[in-house]
């Protein structure tokens, strides 16, 4: 085992703290990443506050990881040492289900591995990116095209792939319109990869103090939905709608925003149930959907494809003793728009 430093939750109530955690030695499949940078999602806010149900403590959050290769097992094929590379959102799935065995890993029948906070191969728990170093089976591990800064490119690791996977799912392209709902950390991501992609892309959000961003990060309009006007206005206009909002909205209504045979698809995580009016669904062939990361395939596509485009996410490099005044700002959603951690601070 190695010991490496670290910033775990101790509780569901406590600050995180500066620690050490011990990583397992390098196996034949096995990559050492020397972690560079680490994103902040909401979602380590919700896991460590026992949000989405008990955790084990302490833990380590983190899933939005970039740094290099510092080691390799025998059998390892697929990266070498100096490889700049990511981590995202799992770790590991089962790779035999019809699921996995269509690249699509995030689904796995038996559940994917999630890389902090579940139970690994070895019946030990699963300690995220808040780390110098980490040990991930090759497979898991994806390559950073030169191209992209590794800073801006760990957020990718989550909140690009959250958003490009329902983005080409559904068709996103030429001709469509596109409506993001919530301009934060997914929000600017499913913007500037719609734009990107050639839809036109419109900004849903509870207000305009965001409108100049939204446009510069490529948006085509900006409506605010505290406005009543609104959903009479956009009433039958978009083919897709993606709602990165992780806070119960009434999905009814935006259903009303969706054209013949459009999708509202959610990819926030409300710990609520979401209520569906029935005929806002029936009377234009709706769907409400969702969808979750994406497979390690389609996050290889989603890096190259950010690399060709100069793509990476709007960030705000802190140190790691600014990690829980951090959570107090996404939550106050005081972020523009993704916190990363320099691991050099640990």
């Amino acid at each position: 085992m190695t010991t490496v430093k670290a910033y775990a939750s101790p509780s569901a109530t406590e600050d995180l703290v500066a620690t050490t955690i011990e990583r397992r030695e390098v196996g034949p499949h096995d990559v050492m990443i020397d972690i560079k940078f680490a994103g902040i999602c909401h979602s380590d806010i919700h896991t460590v506050r026992g949000d989405w149900g008990p955790q084990q403590y302490p833990l380590v959050p983190g899933h939005e990881i970039a740094g290099i290769v510092t080691e390799v097992g025998a059998e390892v094929s697929k990266h070498k040492v100096g490889d700049r590379v990511g981590v995202g959102c799992m770790v590991n799935s089962c790779k035999e289900c019809a699921n996995c065995q269509k690249g699509e890993e995030q689904y796995c029948l038996k559940g994917n591995i999630g890389t902090y906070g579940a139970v690994d191969r070895d019946g030990t728990i699963t300690q995220g990116g808040y780390s110098t170093h980490v040990v991930v089976t090759e497979d898991f591990v994806v390559t950073i095209p030169e191209g992209i800064e590794l800073d801006v490119a760990a957020p990718l690791l989550c909140a690009g792939i959250t958003t490009y996977s329902p983005l080409r799912h559904w068709g996103a392209g030429p001709g469509k319109n596109v409506a993001v709902v919530g301009l934060g950390g997914l929000g600017h991501m499913a913007v500037k990869l719609a734009h990107a992609m050639g839809a036109e892309v419109t900004v849903l959000s509870q207000s305009l103090k965001k409108q100049e961003d939204g446009l510069k990060l490529g948006a085509d309009h900006y409506y605010a939905t505290s406005d009543e006007n609104t959903f009479s206005e956009l009433a039958g206009s978009f083919d897709l709608i993606i709602n990165t909002v992780s806070a119960s909205i009434d999905i009814s209504s935006y259903l009303g925003l969706l054209k013949l045979d459009g999708a509202l698809v959610n990819v926030g995580a409300p710990a609520e149930p979401l209520p569906v009016n029935a005929f806002a669904l029936i009377g234009g062939r709706r769907s409400f959907a969702g969808s979750m990361i994406g497979g390690i395939r389609e996050t290889q596509e989603m890096l190259n494809f950010c690399a060709e485009h100069h793509l990476g996410a709007e960030i705000e490099v802190i140190p790691a003793e600014k990690i829980n005044e951090a959570y107090e700002r996404v939550l106050a959603s005081d972020v523009r728009y993704r916190f990363v951690i320099d691991t050099a601070t640990l």
